[in-house]
Parts: structure tokens; C-alpha cells; sequence
């Protein structure tokens, strides 16, 4: 994480890249809208993006794997082995997180997001061709490095490579390319299973297609993203923010102009050295991110990065079964409602990419916290009075076309621009670390919560908690949209 230069030789750089004839912000936004080079910048995004693909994929595919490989493994009767099955990806996160925020001030984003590429690839192979249960948990672990690497890394990158005007949009193709994978999981497990005999017994299922091989394609067929991913990393530039602070400043002007020209590129570079010239120490520590300054940004981070898990959308994916069971719904019914609700999610996420940099963030997000805490409030109201029907599906789709269009892509894209240059990859590491536990302490306490409270009792629970961050997004949260990301941390950073 070293910083190879002193603050003053920072500012003489900085100097050296100030724009000769000064021009208006006017004028630089209207330079802006008739330089930008729209179709390079779609593409290297989509590219960054496809990590996100790999991490929605990776995470839902072993839903539709499980009653399979678990009677292959002979772990039908052992409750502590089935949920170490499903964890080891998470504790994979975890590690992935931290990994990212300790290498990539360091290395770069470009050589980690090829790290996690290579992650995502040998993790598909792998688990498709595990001999023994050992070997299937380490490459589910080493799948799980590769999503808490590009769950950071992605959005990061876009952002720091994204012109204002449409960082938020580009932002949010992350959240797409997500819901993408999360929905090509479920309907590659629909279409390689074969037909599910009811209350089959575990030996039966385990002779069966689906046990022996069936499962194991599931897996593999992430392989094909995977490689894509992989090599096409290799023809996306590195972040020119990143390249500044390592002191490459030609590169970093190199990639601006082919991102909007060299009236562009000598305006952005000029902005991102005089951020970095301000900044006097030379090495990153952790420390510095509990600084008064940086410790308010961090906490609202934190805050919103475990919001985005504990407003409860996503135990309705990893435990669809109960829910819509409780609801009153068949199996056959259940498979297809599943399907339906990753169709809601896209659909509703290409609402926020249109909408993120027209209304705000902040807009955006007070209603899609609002939003569920209503829903959840009708939806317990429903399972109390044991009230089963359309209408529960109904309810569930709503909650999740709320959550698409606001909390989930839109935290990602605060979290992506919020932090100073310096210290971006340390401080979005910290949340998505924070992240990763909310959604791991989700997962595990669902169930408890479900038996302890009833699923009534369960969704008042998760209403109350998304009244909380309505509330304190209103009090706390400030406006990001249209600023670069050194306006935004001159803005915060005061």
C-alpha cells in the first residue's frame, strides 16, 4: 500500500497536469456529453461487470444442487455437515474481503479481478469433478474467495473509471450482471435436473441421473462465464486512479483520453493528482480509517453495506422453499415461483440503472427502505392470520421489485464512491467484509427466527429494521449523483 512519493512532490505533479486555459464547469460538462467515448466504456464495464455475474451464479447455484449432491455425499441425516456445505462459500467471502482490501491499494484492481476470474473458474471444475465431500468444501471455498474479491473489486473499478454523468448507471450493471447470474443458477438447475420423483428416498436419488452426475453439471456450467471473464480481463485497462497513485501518470492519461478525450483526460487527471497531493501521509494503515474524519463516512458504509443484507430480501432466495410452503404452495408450484422472482429482480434492476442517475441515491433508497418495511408489515399481517394465496406471491414479488430497484444496486454504487482515493480499496474491503457477515448472520439465523417467531413474527421483525435505515438514510445520508469522486470526498471529507 505504499504511496512511493512525498505530499509535496504529490502537489508538483499535480501542478504539472493543471489544466493550461481553465474552463468553466459549465463548459466541462458540455465538453463532457460530446467527447465521451460511450461504447469503450459500456464495454470495459460490462467486462468488470461479468464478475458480478459470477458471484450471483457461484451463490444460488448450489440452492438447486443440494437435494442432490447431499445423498451423493451421504449427508442427508446430518444436519452440521449439510450447513457446513452451504457456509464454506461464505467463510470464503470473508477471506476474499479482506484479501482485497489488504492488496488491492497494492496490486491494483485490474490483477485481482483476474485473480478472482482464475478463482471462479477453477472453483467451477473443481466442485463439478470432487471425488469426496473434503474436496468438494475446498473449491466452494475457493469459489467463495473469488466472489469476496469481485463483489468488492467490480463496483470499485467501475466507479473509478466511470465519467460522474453516468458512474451510477455504470454502477449499477454490477447489481445487473448479479441478478443475471442469480437467475441463469436457477434456470440451469431447472434445466439439467432431471424429473424429481416425490418423497424419493436419499439412496434413491443418490443412483439416480440427478445424483451422480446431474449436480455435478450444475457446477461445471459456470466454467464457460468463468473463462470468458478471465481472458477478456486481459484487454481492459487498469483504473487510472489506481495508476496515479502508483505514479504512473501517463498510463492514467493514456486510459482518460481514451475515456473522453484529452481535453477530458487532462481535467480528470488534474483533479485526481491535486486529491492525492492534499493527502500527506505515505502509507495506507488501517488506523487511518478510524480517523474522526474517514470514521463517520466508514460507519454509514458499514451501516448501509449490512442494511442491504438484514432488510431480509434475501432470505427469501435462500429459503424459498419454507416461505412459499408456508404460503401454502406445492413443490412444482415452488420451482416455478422461484424462477418468477429472479425474473421480477432483473426486470427491476434495469429500473434503477434508468433511474439511479436521475432521481439520486438518496431518493432512491429512502423509498425502497420505506417501501419494504410497509410490505413486510402486510406480508406478517398475512402469515399471522394464516392467509394463503396469490396474494402472499404477490407480496413477495413486490418486496423484491423494491429491493431491485433501490437497496440493492444503489448501496453498491454509494459504497463504490463515497471513500477517498487513497484509501478506497482498504475502506470498501471493511464493508464488504461487513457485508459478507450480515449475510452469513442472516443465513444462519433465519431458520431461528422462523421457529422462535413464526414467519409472521419473522417479517415484522425485518419491516422494523428497514423503518431504522429509513430513518437514518433520511438524517444521514447525503447526495452523490452527477459529482466526481473528488468532489464527493471534498464534500464528506471536511
Amino acid at each position: 500500500m505504499a504511496f512511493n512519493e512525498d505530499s509535496d512532490a504529490n502537489e508538483r505533479r499535480a501542478d504539472a497536469y493543471r489544466p493550461a486555459n481553465p474552463i468553466s464547469e459549465d463548459s466541462a460538462d458540455e465538453t463532457l456529453n460530446s467527447t465521451i467515448n460511450t461504447r469503450f466504456i459500456w464495454v470495459i464495464c460490462f467486462v468488470a461487470a461479468m464478475g458480478g455475474l459470477l458471484f450471483g451464479y457461484d451463490w444460488v447455484v448450489i440452492g438447486g444442487a443440494k437435494p442432490f449432491y447431499e445423498p451423493y455425499f451421504g449427508i442427508s441425516d446430518s444436519p452440521t455437515l449439510q450447513g457446513w456445505a452451504m457456509s464454506t462459500a461464505l467463510i470464503g467471502c470473508l477471506l476474499g474481503a479482506v484479501v482485497s482490501g489488504a492488496l488491492a491499494d497494492r496490486l491494483g484492481r485490474k490483477r485481482l479481478l483476474l485473480v478472482a476470474a482464475f478463482l471462479f473458474t477453477l472453483s467451477a471444475v473443481g466442485t463439478a469433478l470432487s471425488i469426496d465431500f473434503t474436496w468438494f468444501n475446498i473449491f466452494r471455498f475457493v469459489g467463495g474467495i473469488g466472489i469476496g474479491l469481485a463483489s468488492n473489486l467490480s463496483p470499485m473499478y467501475i466507479a473509478e473509471i466511470a465519467p460522474a454523468k453516468s458512474r451510477g448507471r455504470l454502477v449499477s450493471v454490477n447489481q445487473l450482471t448479479i441478478v443475471v447470474g442469480v437467475l441463469a443458477a436457477q434456470i440451469v438447475n431447472l434445466l439439467i435436473a432431471d424429473q424429481v420423483v416425490e418423497n424419493a428416498t436419499a439412496e434413491a436419488i443418490r443412483q439416480s441421473w440427478n445424483g451422480t452426475h446431474g449436480w455435478r453439471w450444475m457446477f461445471a456450467a459456470e466454467t464457460v462465464p468463468a473463462a470468458a471473464f478471465f481472458l477478456m480481463m486481459f484487454v481492459v485497462p487498469e483504473s487510472p486512479r489506481w495508476l496515479v497513485r502508483d505514479g504512473q501518470d501517463d498510463k492514467a492519461k493514456s486510459v482518460l483520453e481514451r475515456v473522453g478525450g484529452s481535453d477530458y483526460a487532462e481535467k480528470e487527471l488534474y483533479e485526481i493528482k491535486e486529491s492525492i497531493g492534499q493527502e500527506a501521509q505515505t502509507k495506507v494503515h488501517l488506523s487511518e480509517l478510524f480517523e474522526p474524519k474517514i470514521r463517520k463516512i466508514l460507519g454509514l458504509g458499514i451501516f448501509l453495506a449490512v442494511f442491504q443484507q438484514w432488510c431480509g430480501i434475501n432470505v427469501i432466495f435462500n429459503y424459498a422453499q419454507e416461505i412459499f410452503s408456508a404460503a401454502g404452495y406445492d413443490v412444482g408450484s415452488i420451482m416455478f415461483n422461484i424462477v418468477i422472482t429472479g425474473i421480477v429482480n432483473l426486470v427491476f434492476t434495469f429500473v434503477a440503472i434508468f433511474t439511479v442517475d436521475r432521481y439520486g441515491r438518496r431518493g432512491l433508497m429512502l423509498v425502497g427502505s420505506l417501501g419494504l418495511a410497509i410490505i413486510y408489515g402486510i406480508l406478517g399481517s398475512c402469515y399471522f392470520a394464516e392467509s394463503q394465496g396469490v396474494h402472499v406471491l404477490i407480496l413477495v414479488l413486490s418486496a423484491i421489485a423494491c429491493y431491485a430497484m433501490s437497496l440493492a444496486p444503489v448501496v453498491w454504487v454509494f459504497l463504490s464512491e463515497i471513500f477517498p482515493n487513497r484509501i478506497r480499496g482498504a475502506a470498501m474491503a471493511v464493508c464488504v467484509f461487513s457485508l459478507w457477515l450480515g449475510c452469513t448472520a442472516l443465513t444462519f439465523t433465519f431458520p431461528i427466527l422462523n421457529d422462535q417467531l413464526g414467519a409472521h413474527g419473522t417479517f415484522w421483525l425485518y419491516g422494523v429494521i428497514c423503518a431504522v435505515g429509513f430513518v437514518v438514510i433520511l438524517l444521514k445520508l447525503p447526495e452523490t449523483k452527477g459529482k466526481s469522486l473528488e468532489e464527493i470526498q471534498e464534500s464528506l471529507i471536511k
